[in-house]
């Protein structure tokens, strides 16, 4: 039998939830050597002595190269780059607890804008977390963690201040399903990957009144103009937006039952509060709490974003969402 290739760069994941585990077995597929940071003991320990994460990769078993610990300082030791999958709007908070990020490149999968602050996850990470902005990028796409665990070929955008260090975190993602392409647009990738989760639950929202094809591509269109305005006023490329991190994120995202935002809007569409919707999912969507914090940032600096402010309504003022999707899809005539 052919020894397994020596693993050539040691990178931690901070986070063992379903994107955290299942990204950590993508950078094992590159060949990475990967150690896990779980919150919980009894996750790194089920992951070390049986290989899973029932918890939220239940049907899929991590290589011999993942190793997990719930002790930061043994997930950071030695680690040539750091990922964090971390929810957004615990992320401050988490890092705030820790001692400074070391001194390697920090590639962030989580997606959303902070409440509160406004502040987009790498400028959470850069003032929390310690790390230089000059070596922090960032990961968008359509990465629908169900199928990327299936190793379902797929490509995402890593951006980054530089387009060397966009091609180091590339390099990390050299899986044989995971094409990586690379950009310096990290605000217009963050913004994408951010307001996306927000016009899901909008769609998934139609999709659970019953409307049809026409009402979710007019809502997916029109909801990509609402991203690229705001990516383009806070300095994103407007290419950015036609592109994997842009449109590529946005239908995925909308559109498949696997999203968790769409799952979120669906639930609601079907006539369940929020609370309930958010327990019908069981899992994190980013774009609840992402939508106040979308709609403050354009509210301040002056972009009209009516989808956002739509779901705003419903998930933060308990506004009926029928009577929310009627009024949107009824607005005053004006040129496209």
């Amino acid at each position: 039998m052919t020894p397994a290739p020596t693993p050539d760069r040691r990178l931690a994941v901070l986070g063992a939830g379903s994107w955290g585990t299942t990204f950590a077995r993508v950078l094992a597929d590159g060949g990475a050597e990967v150690a896990l940071w779980a919150r919980r003991e009894e996750i790194a320990r089920e992951i070390r002595e049986q290989h899973r994460n029932s918890a939220y990769l239940p049907d899929h078993r991590l290589p011999e190269t993942v190793h997990a610990t719930s002790d930061l300082e043994e997930a950071l030791d030695g680690a040539d780059g750091v990922v964090i999958a971390i929810p957004a709007q615990s992320l401050r908070g988490t890092l705030e607890t820790w001692p400074a990020l070391p001194a390697v490149p920090v590639l962030s999968l989580t997606k959303g804008i902070e409440r509160g602050t406004d502040a987009r996850i790498s400028e959470v990470i850069a003032a929390a977390g310690g790390a230089a902005p000059q070596r922090i990028g960032v990961l968008s796409g359509p990465n629908l963690s169900a199928e990327i665990a299936e190793r379902r070929p797929c490509a995402s955008v890593v951006a980054a201040p530089s387009q060397e260090l966009a091609e180091i975190f590339a390099a990390w993602c050299t899986a044989p399903y995971l094409r990586a392409y690379t950009s310096t647009d990290v605000i217009g990738v963050e913004i994408a990957g951010a307001v996306k989760n927000v016009i899901a639950i909008a769609v998934g929202a139609a999709v659970g009144l019953g409307h049809g094809h026409n009402t979710t591509a007019s809502l997916i269109t029109r909801g990509l103009a609402e991203i690229t305005r705001l990516g383009v006023a806070l300095g994103g490329r407007p290419e950015t937006f036609s592109g994997l991190a842009g449109l590529g994120d946005l239908v995925a995202t909308c559109a498949s039952p696997l999203s968790r935002n769409h799952r979120l809007g669906l639930a609601l569409g079907q006539g369940l509060d929020v609370e309930a919707a958010a327990a019908a999912v069981g899992q994190t969507a980013e774009g609840v709490a992402t939508a106040r914090a979308v709609a403050d940032l354009a509210a301040r600096i002056g972009v009209d974003m009516p989808i956002t402010r739509a779901v705003v309504a419903v998930v933060d003022h308990g506004e009926s969402i029928d009577e929310v999707t009627t009024a949107l899809l009824s607005r005053s005539v004006r040129p496209e």
